[in-house]
Order: C-alpha cells, then structure tokens, then sequence
C-alpha cells in the first residue's frame, strides 16, 4: 500500500478537523459545487483532452497566449511530465521543499544538488544562489510563497534566476500554486514575464485556491514551445476530467471571492501567529495560508488524541522532528487550535 508523505491523511484515523492541509478555508465556491453537480450529465463523454472551454477562458483571464497553458490531473503531474520533458541530467532544488520535486527527479535518475534554506534567515535563498546555477545545471525549481515556510521571493530574485538559467541552458520553475493566499499589495507573480524569458515555466493549481483537491486540476505556463511539446509527450490523454474542466471555467470568475479569502487568511495568520508564540511555539514568518513552527516532538500525537491532523515536518529534507506545519483556517477553527494547544502544552 502506497504511504501518503504530504498532508491530508484523513483516512488513517478519526479526525474533526484537519490543519494538515493548505486548501481555501471557506471551502469551494457554490459556483464550482454547481459545476461540478451539472458535470453528472455529461459524465457520458470523454473529456475534452484539449481543454478547449478552460483553456480560452484562463488565457482572458491571465493574458497569456492559449497555447502558453498546459493542464494537469493537479500540480504535481505536471512536476512528473516537465521532469520527463526536460530529462535533466543536474537539478537544483531548496531543501526544505515539496517533495515531489525531488521524487520526480529521482524517477528520472537525476543528480540533485540541494540548496540549504536557513531558518536564521526565514527560509529565504541568499545571493549565493545564483552561484549554484551553472551550465552543469538543466533544471532549477523555486517555490514562492515557499511550501513549508510559507515566505514569498522577491520579483528581483526571481527575475535574476530567470535571467541565470537561461545563460547556463536552464529551465526554471517557479511554483506559485500559493499566491492568490497573499494579500494584493504583497503579491508576486511572473505571469507578465514569461514572454520575455523562454526559460521559464511557472507552476499553478486549482486545487488549493479553490478548495477543490479532490477534483485534481493543475496548470502551467511557459513560452516554451519545445518544453511545451515534450511535457504533453508524457501526459495520458483525457488527464483532466469533465468535473474538473467545468469546475476550473466555473472558478476562474470568481475574483471577489480570491481576494475575500486573502484578506481572511491575513487576519487569521496573525492571530494564530500572535497565539501560538504566546504559548511559547516557535513560529516563522508567512504570507501564505499556513505556519511552520517548532514545539514538542510529540505534538502530533497529542493533537491526534484531540481528532486534530497537523502537518509533520519531519519528512521535509533539511527538517527534522519537532518541525510542524499549520493551516490557516476559519477563526472557530482556529481557536479550536489554540485550546488544544493550550491544553497539551
């Protein structure tokens, strides 16, 4: 039986509330519940393995050209077909990071160099950086806001890493799937870059923005054709279902209701960053809709036998046991949170 190494195992226990994944407090839209629930009469076709509806209605939406856009059954298919697109021989990767990049490269026996993220320094990658970036180096990924500490790259850095792999030969890849949590004036995105750099694929989903993981939708975008032709090589036909397709279009028109929940998680992260210090937790600075913090070893255990879930760290490369991860929730849900800690602790 495969073991699941990310959040969400809720089918392992007896759980009331999960903190152990990232996905939008407030729960999907009615218009992708309303969606999802007329897609049942049309669950006699196969999909549409272009994305046709989708694909014209995301491109408006983010004024990039249709053929910039590739989708995916969730994000992390895609971090599979770009591994198996660009058969990278050398990659450079941030430890902690989301472990599937390093799966993927691993899956394709790639040689990993891993970038040491400091928590002296909130988890950010210093001007030394660049340095690690050579023409030894086929593909690069970078995550912003960062998945676990939840700090968000500056658009300077970023564009430079751009601007560096693309004299050394490289594919950068730029995972926002979390940057519609941060708060507008603090937002940082490249989707207005990647006409100007060919070396660039940015990474996206669905699936937390709008609290749908169980319909799986993820996307990219790049202004590299090639890289575009290779990855499609290796995604299966119909990955993406009618459910999903009529889910995603329905979503897209839901701007009021993105900029809601930034405005709630920013509240929340603050009361449940001022809380958690308070009972003396060591808790890193975020913009994303999550916390990574330090207490006992034992915290999760302790919560379990409370039907809390949070995110152990442990599994992350570069952290160890006592390193935790939070979401940010509804205030009621919080506060839940902040009882049983203080309960534990």
């Amino acid at each position: 039986m495969k073991e699941n190494p990310h959040g969400g195992d809720i089918y392992s226990g007896d759980y009331t509330y999960d903190f152990s994944v990232n996905v939008n407090p407030f729960g999907p839209p009615e218009s992708v519940r309303r969606a999802v629930r007329n897609a049942a009469d049309h669950l006699d076709r196969y999909p549409d393995t272009s994305c046709r509806e989708l694909r014209a209605a995301l491109a408006r939406k983010l004024s990039v050209r249709p053929e910039q856009l590739i989708f995916g059954n969730g994000a992390a298919e895609l971090i599979y077909a770009l591994v198996q697109g660009v058969r990278p021989r050398r990659a450079l990767i941030t430890a902690p990071g989301f472990s599937e990049y390093e799966t993927a490269l691993h899956a394709a026996d790639c040689e990993i160099m891993f970038y040491p993220l400091k928590p002296e320094n909130g988890f950010l990658p210093e001007e030394d950086f660049f340095s690690w970036i050579t023409e030894r180096t086929d593909l690069i990924f970078l995550c912003s806001p960062h998945n676990p500490s939840g700090t968000v790259l500056s658009r300077e850095f970023l564009l430079e890493a751009a601007s560096r792999a693309e004299q050394c030969g490289a594919v950068l890849v730029v995972d926002e799937c979390f940057w519609q949590f941060v708060t507008e004036e603090k937002r940082v995105t490249l989707l207005d870059a990647v006409n100007d750099h060919p070396s660039l694929f940015l990474l996206h989903a669905f699936t937390k923005t709008f609290a749908m993981p169980g319909l799986r939708l993820g996307y990219g975008v790049t202004a590299n054709a090639r890289l575009m032709e290779n990855m499609e090589r290796h995604i299966q036909a119909w990955n993406v279902s009618v459910p999903a397709q009529m889910a995603g279009a329905a979503a897209l028109g839901e701007t009021s209701y993105v900029e809601r929940t930034a405005a709630a998680v920013a509240v929340e992260r603050e009361y449940l960053s001022r809380e958690m210090r308070r009972l003396r937790l060591a808790v890193y600075p975020s913009q994303a809709n999550f916390l990574l913090f330090q207490g006992p070893e034992d915290l999760k255990e302790r919560c379990r036998e409370k039907k809390i879930l949070i995110r152990d760290c442990r599994n992350y490369r570069g952290l160890s046991a006592g390193w935790f991860r939070t979401a940010v929730k509804l205030h009621e849900e919080n506060t839940v949170l902040i009882h049983t800690l203080e309960e534990i602790l």
